[in-house]
């Protein structure tokens, strides 16, 4: 398993286990002592305490926009996995840098964590709410390729 999906899953245990127990302990400890049990040693943790950082620092956003954009289902009532797989790529796609985690590899890394743990229409709901994200909100700013140039000379 790549580095990367390693920390993405570790992180996402993590969340599961702090949103199960109605957001009580401490997430850094919870993170913390998952990274040290299940990837021991691995070449980035630095990679976890920023993604870690950022769904902390925009909680509240991240599941305004879950609540936003899936309507018809009360965040209360997404399974918990799932929730957590949104907050982590919806924070990836928002606030991280692009040239670390382009847009369309945290879709992917979101839509495999959600084949691994989530239910059997997890992946299809995962990849309905960060492709709207991307549609709408990070695709119309990325840099259109260059117009070829259409001018004959004479």
């Amino acid at each position: 398993m790549a580095t990367r999906h390693l920390i993405r899953s570790v992180i996402l245990q993590s969340l599961y286990e702090w949103d199960f127990y109605g957001r009580s302990g401490d997430l850094a400890k919870i993170l913390d002592r998952n990274l040290e049990e299940f990837a021991p040693g691995i070449d980035e943790p630095e990679f976890a305490w920023k993604i870690l950082q950022r769904i902390v620092e925009h909680l509240a956003e991240l599941d305004q926009m879950i609540t936003e954009l899936a309507p018809e289902w009360p965040l209360d009532k997404i399974a918990i996995i799932d929730r957590n797989i949104l907050r982590i790529g919806l924070s990836e796609l928002l606030y991280a840098d692009h040239n670390e985690v382009p847009p369309k590899v945290a879709i992917n890394e979101s839509i495999e964590m959600a084949k691994g743990f989530g239910g059997q229409s997890s992946p299809r709901f995962i990849n309905g709410v960060l492709g709207t994200v991307y549609r709408d909100r990070i695709a119309p700013h990325e840099a259109a390729p260059a117009a070829a140039d259409t001018h004959q000379s004479a």
